[in-house]
């Protein structure tokens, strides 16, 4: 008996996810009345989105164990939002590189590898590495964000990376907040992807937990440059905690 190994079994899953969806939509019966063939429609249409709710999990589910992003310490409900708002994302048109996909886990503490540069078409976790956050938002743990000028603390939400320059940090990215109210603000508070010698294997090694920034997602300085080079130029970044707040009314989550 033939097995399917978890990549073909992912492509039926998608293929499956596509026909039902071009079925979505029923043909309207001439015999019927308006009323009646209404709620017919409304009928199989709610089957429908049922199983393609449940196409979409599954689709999801073996992406993630493909990737093994488990044994990468990324929490499963991070990816499933992350990969939900960047096939939003992706469908209006707002990726430039559909390939690439950024997560960073703020449920985990500091002193984890926390940040993910996944390659979508690759199946594979090209950048795993330290990710520091906003002085304001906690200490070894994130525990409060916003989007307001001067807190410094992080910002929740999807991002477009968009350019890079030198600062004060050496290369940075500029990342455009894409979420009014969570971190539209992004641009005004100067909030970049740039390196910082307060971030990375050495100085958590003498330190109980990775530094803190003014709100930037701060990478290892010997890093940043790959990192960069590696998410410039339109990808879809994601930040991620599990706030109730954010997760009840993120448009793009829940669109």
């Amino acid at each position: 008996m033939r097995t399917l190994n978890p990549k073909s079994l992912c492509g039926l899953l998608f293929l499956f996810l596509t026909t039902s969806m071009l079925h979505a939509t029923p043909s309207t019966s001439l015999r019927k009345s308006p009323k009646k063939a209404k709620t017919a429609r409304a009928q199989k249409v709610s089957r429908s989105s049922i199983v393609l709710t449940e196409a979409y999990k599954e689709e999801v589910s073996c992406l993630y164990d493909e990737i093994n992003l488990d044994s990468l310490g990324l929490n499963k409900e991070a990816f499933e939002y992350a990969y939900r708002g960047y096939t939003y994302l992706n469908s209006h048109h707002l990726v430039e590189k559909n390939n690439i996909i950024t997560v960073v886990d703020f449920s985990q503490s500091s002193r984890n590898k926390r940040l993910y540069i996944i390659d979508l078409e690759q199946r594979k976790v090209v950048i795993n590495t330290y990710v520091a956050h906003g002085r304001g938002s906690g200490s070894e743990f994130a525990h409060y964000f916003s989007n307001n000028q001067r807190s410094h603390k992080s910002s929740l939400g999807f991002y477009i990376t968009e350019h890079t320059y030198y600062g004060d940090h050496g290369l940075a990215l500029r990342i455009q907040g894409l979420e009014k109210g969570f971190n539209n603000r992004a641009c005004k508070r100067n909030i970049v992807v740039h390196g910082s010698r307060y971030v990375g294997e050495d100085f958590v090694r003498y330190n109980r937990f990775n530094g803190r920034s003014f709100g930037c997602p701060a990478v290892p300085y010997e890093e940043a440059e790959d990192i960069i080079d590696t998410i410039k130029d339109g990808t879809c970044l994601f930040i991620y905690f599990p706030a109730k707040k954010y997760l009840a009314k993120s448009k793009i989550l829940n669109s």
